[in-house]
Formats: structure tokens, C-alpha cells, sequence
């Protein structure tokens, strides 16, 4: 099998997948009548990477047959920019409201596979093979994956494996002839009940004097027995499409995973109690490699924010107003600044290691810092741009109505020309974005789904002063005759 379609994608989910949504076991997430709008979302982008083929799919080295483009395992500056143009038109789907969509996860396999050197450090291949057999599966197959990387740390006052986190936390518990057995949970799988695979790997070096037993990498079929998802609310919406375009198919679920005593075969185990490989994993290139993606899709979110915000201004004809026309410009910076970190990142792109040609990180890693507050500070521009407009928006079945649409056209046009309808239409649309519940949620997810900013703050602060710093105040002192 080569690139799916959305048929196809959907086909795959038909099983026997432990999925709890409240207090229901759901029988099939293709045909629930809560989450069939977010599945119909998901195959529609599996369609999209057919429609937009010569962007979204590459040749297989392999097969020659076509595969996803973000799971290129890149090699040079040309495999950055090609897989750059696929993260593009992937984003343009949902306009960056879909943070986990399969190439998320695609690109940070493709970025293990990559650096073959962290799995044979110790001279023996046999973790690698295993990954890269694996990446071949998932290159044929075109399988869907999330990631679930986080201990849940119940009790924040201790570390992540001290007390009741550690005897909740991710574990290898038995081993038999067939594979590892593994029990624990671990947070967040964004997309679990709408994936093929759950993929688990390092969210960071793991605490001074943890257990080899946590050590584990590994994925596993969504269906396994003992992997149990645990949902929350749905916010997804069965409105009529036109009246919510995102919460109609873009809410793509967040679940709490347990895996009650599961069996991960041998061959799907990457990293088996080795601390060594996996607290440097990460280390190897992982921010260098994905944020690429994360930065293509901000982008574009923010792009569309921006078109977002001016319709509006026009259909109040405010969109060259002072105080407006300085929100609008504010906005557009975050996007073009955006833009500019991705491009130079690129540019200075280099070999991170066994052949992996990955971003310079810095420019992304300063661009992941500060986009929470670029994201909550987007949100608040918009509203305060709508406004009260925001709410008076009739749903669009209404102007069927021949009572009806007479009277919305009388009082509640635009004051740029447009009708009425088109008044609602950008309205509702602005209000899904940020003022609904999936809005709500993206905007939590936007947040924390790359650490929380001060936590980025910290850790930018602490790598550059392990480096050394820029070196511009020494060489000053230096060239001014001060020790």
C-alpha cells in the first residue's frame, strides 16, 4: 500500500481499539455519532495529500511508490525544503488548528531513523534494525501515529518517578519469549483514538538515579490488548459544517493512555532499560529536526489569523483605524517573524551527526519560547477586534428561512458591500477559532504541547550558558585591554 486516502484511512480504524469516552466503551470511532465529524476531519487529510500531491508525496527510495513527504529521512539542504513544502500544505488544511496531524509524528521518526549512531553507540545494530524495519512499515503501511511521552505526575510537589508518580509511571514490569511487558500510563496520546499506532519515545533524559525499567521506547498497534484511552470531553461539534468549520472535524481528542500489562514485542522495542540511549536521545537533534513542522504550522496559523482579523476590519470598515491598524500590524509581525526563524534555521542547516542534515535549532527554539504568548496574544487581538460582533452571528440556515433572510440582510449587513450572510460567515468563523471549546482547547494545547514558556525560557537560558554564551562581551573586554 502507498499514500491512503481518506477511505482507506478510515478503514484502518475499524477494530477492536479500547477507546472510553465518559462512561462508554466506544464500539467503533468511525461510526459514533459524538467523534464521526473528527474522523471525517483526519481522512480528509489523507485525501488533501492527494489532492495536493506534488507538494504533499515523494517517490519511496524503495518502492517508488508514493509516500508522505514528511517522512523523508533528510540527508541535505534539498530534502529540508522539499519536506518544508509538504508541512506547508499540510497546515493549509485546518489553517494550523490541527496541531498533531500525522506528519507530526512522521517527521520525528524519520529524525530517529536518522541518527543511527545514539542505537549502535554500544556496537550492536540490533535497536536500529528494529526502528528502521518499523519506519518501513510505517513508510508502506502510511500509518497514523501519535506519541504519548509524558509521566503523568500526579503529585507535582516530588519529582516525575518519586512516590505515587513512579508507581504510576510507564514501567517494564516481565519479559517472555515474545516481548516486554509494560504497565503504567503515560499522557498525552493528541489524536490516540484516530491513530494506527501509538509511538512512545523520550520526552528528555530521565532524573538522576531513575530506573533502567522506565527507559523504554517502543510502538505498538492502536488495538493492542491492555492499551486503554481514556478520553476527554469531546468538543468537536455536529453543527452543520458551514456554521463551525473547525469543531464540525478539527477537534482530533487528547486521551490518557494505560497500558495494563501490555506486551511489546520484541521487534517493536527500540530502546529496552538503556539510560544511556535514551537520555540522549533527544540531545541528538529532535528540536532541529520537528521544528520544522511545528514552526511551518504556526506560521500559517498565524497567516491566517491575520487575513482572518482584516476581513473582519473590513466588514466594519475599522481596518485602517490607528488602534486597529496597530493590532493588525502586531499580528502580522508574529507571522513574518515566524516565517524568518524557519528560513533562517534552514539556511544554516548541518550534518547533526551519522549523515542526519537537520535545522540549526536555535532560531526554532527561540521561535517555540515565545509562541505561547504569540498564540494567547493572537486570540486576544481577534477578540478584541470582533468584539461583540463575535456573538451576533444567526446560524446560516437562517438565511434559507424567506422570513428571515429579508431582515438579516436589512440589519445586519457589512459595511464594506458584502451581504449579510458573508458578515456571519467570517463572524462564526472567528468565533470558532478562539472563542468556542475547541478554540479554548487549542489554545491550552498551543501552551504546553512544547513545554510551557517559562520552562523554554529555562532551558534556552541554561544550554546557551553551558555553551559559553555569545562571546561578545570578552571579545569587547579583550579588544578594550580589560582581563
Amino acid at each position: 500500500m502507498a499514500a491512503r486516502t481518506g477511505k482507506e484511512f478510515i478503514e484502518g480504524l475499524k477494530d477492536d481499539r479500547e477507546i472510553w469516552l465518559g462512561n462508554e466503551r466506544v464500539k467503533d470511532v468511525t461510526t459514533h455519532p459524538v467523534l464521526r465529524g473528527s474522523v471525517l476531519g483526519m481522512a480528509g487529510y489523507f485525501d488533501w495529500q492527494h489532492r495536493y500531491a506534488e507538494d504533499c508525496l515523494v517517490p519511496d527510495p524503495v518502492t517508488g511508490q508514493p509516500m508522505n513527504a514528511s517522512l523523508i529521512v533528510p540527508r541535505n539542504a534539498d530534502d529540508l525544503q522539499r519536506r518544508h513544502r509538504a508541512f506547508e500544505r499540510f497546515a493549509r488544511y485546518s489553517c494550523g488548528m490541527l496541531g498533531r496531524t500525522p506528519d507530526y509524528v512522521n517527521v520525528t521518526l524519520a529524525g530517529f531513523v536518522a541518527r543511527k549512531d545514539i542505537f549502535t553507540s554500544k556496537g550492536d545494530a540490533t535497536s536500529y534494525d528494529r526502528l528502521h524495519a518499523f519506519y518501513r512499515e510505517v513508510v508502506e503501511k502510511d500509518l497514523s501515529m501519535t506519541h504519548t511521552i509524558i509521566q503523568p505526575a500526579i503529585d507535582k510537589s516530588v519529582g516525575e518517578l518519586i512516590g505515587l508518580n513512579g508507581e504510576i509511571a510507564l514501567k517494564a514490569v516481565g519479559r517472555t519469549d515474545e516481548g516486554v511487558i509494560v504497565r503504567g500510563a503515560k499522557i498525552l496520546a493528541t489524536l490516540g483514538p484516530f491513530a494506527d499506532e501509538i509511538f512512545v519515545y523520550p520526552a528528555g533524559p530521565l532524573p538522576p538515579g531513575s530506573a533502567a525499567e522506565h527507559a523504554l521506547m517502543f510502538s505498538i498497534p492502536v488495538k493492542t490488548k491492555g492499551v486503554i484511552q481514556v478520553c476527554r470531553d469531546h468538543y468537536g461539534t455536529t453543527a452543520p459544517q458551514q456554521d463551525q468549520l473547525f469543531s464540525s472535524r478539527f477537534d482530533e481528542q487528547d486521551t490518557y493512555v494505560i497500558f495494563d500489562d501490555v506486551l511489546v514485542p520484541h521487534e517493536r522495542m527500540f530502546i529496552d532499560c538503556d539510560l544511556n540511549a535514551y537520555n540522549n536521545l533527544r540531545a541528538a537533534g529532535w528540536a532541529a529536526n520537528v521544528f520544522q513542522q511545528t514552526s511551518t504550522r504556526a506560521a500559517v496559523k498565524l497567516e491566517f489569523a491575520y487575513d482572518l482579523c482584516t476581513r473582519m476590519a473590513q466588514i466594519m470598515n475599522v481596518e485602517k483605524k490607528p488602534d486597529v491598524a496597530m493590532r493588525l500590524g502586531e499580528l502580522w509581525s508574529y507571522s513574518q517573524l515566524t516565517r524568518a526563524a524557519t528560513r533562517a534555521a534552514m539556511i544554516d542547516a548541518r550534518d547533526w551527526g551519522s549523515g542526519a542534515f537537520f535545522c540549526d535549532d536555535r532560531p526554532l527554539r527561540a521561535v517555540r519560547a515565545q509562541m505561547p504568548s504569540w498564540m494567547s496574544r493572537m486570540a486576544e487581538l481577534l477578540k478584541s477586534i470582533g468584539a461583540h460582533n463575535l456573538l451576533a452571528t444567526p446560524a446560516l440556515e437562517a438565511f434559507k428561512n424567506p422570513a428571515m433572510q429579508p431582515l438579516l440582510d436589512k440589519y445586519m449587513p457589512s459595511a464594506n458591500g458584502k451581504d449579510a450572510e458573508h458578515r456571519a460567515r467570517i463572524f462564526r468563523l472567528a468565533w470558532d477559532f478562539v472563542g468556542s471549546a475547541l478554540g479554548a482547547r487549542v489554545d491550552l494545547y498551543e501552551h504546553f504541547y512544547l513545554a510551557s514558556q517559562p520552562t523554554n525560557f529555562i532551558r534556552e537560558h541554561m544550554q546557551t550558558l553551558a555553551e559559553g554564551g555569545f562571546g561578545v562581551l570578552d571579545e569587547f573586554l579583550h579588544e578594550n585591554g580589560v582581563n
